[in-house]
């Protein structure tokens, strides 16, 4: 099965072609935009396709990064991901940016537990902790900084993610680090959804909610102006 991996919870807009029998990356296209997802997601998918040499027909499954990141981004990737597949009649597989840092951090150090920790902002992590058989044995869920760095003191656990190094200080340990980034490889996604095969649809994982809300107060009480003169003045 050929498959189609798409990524855009953080700063990339990542897309590769993955051959799931040969457990080869056939192609791929990254670029690093920081924000402006959806204006180039679709030509960054059709570059990774031909990078592989194949086209959209040719597809078995589409992978999807699906978070916690980027609020807008994740919509992007994961409706993407959904229409792509709807389309082409072949299932959407969902990954999350925290099982996908803590294979590559259980991937550089196998055999040992993995925190997966992304910094989330307002003193917040997001953060999962795998066993030594990368089991999912907490999360994902927002911790504190106190509470993530109790759970990788008790499990020894090898440090991923962009909170890694937070924890580490408040530790007074030395860790050993996976990948400290915000996101993964776009291959890593491709291989950990080959593996995990058809499920539910995917939905954005939000922790929290999106930080650009109304502010309360801030908008200003409406003026009849049946009541006022042109100065201000009663009519």
């Amino acid at each position: 099965m050929k498959l189609l991996a798409i990524d855009c919870a953080a700063s990339l807009c990542a897309a590769c072609v993955y051959d799931a029998g040969a457990a080869t990356e056939l192609g791929r296209k990254v670029l690093d935009l920081g924000k402006g997802h959806a204006e180039h997601l679709m030509a960054v998918i059709e570059a990774a396709l031909k990078a592989g040499g194949i086209g959209y027909r040719e597809l078995g499954a589409v992978a999807v990064s699906i978070g916690p990141g980027s609020f807008t981004g994740l919509r992007v990737g994961v409706s993407t991901a959904r229409g792509l597949a709807l389309a082409l009649k072949i299932p959407a597989i969902g990954v999350t940016t925290l099982e996908a840092l803590a294979a590559e951090a259980a991937n550089a150090f196998p055999g040992r537990a993995v925190l997966a920790a992304l910094d989330a902002g307002r003193e917040e992590i997001h953060a999962a902790l795998f066993d030594k058989a990368l089991v999912l044995t907490y999360g994902p869920a927002v911790a504190t900084l106190s509470e993530a760095t109790a759970m990788a003191v008790n499990a020894s656990a090898i440090l991923a993610g962009t909170a890694a190094p937070q924890i580490a200080a408040a530790a007074g340990n030395s860790f050993d680090f996976g990948p400290v980034s915000a996101t993964a490889d776009i291959a890593t996604y491709a291989r950990l959804a080959a593996a995990k095969g058809p499920g539910e649809k995917p939905k954005p994982l939000y922790l929290r909610g999106a930080d650009a809300k109304p502010q309360a107060g801030f908008i200003l009480p409406r003026q009849d102006r049946r009541d006022h003169g042109p100065k201000g003045k009663q009519s």
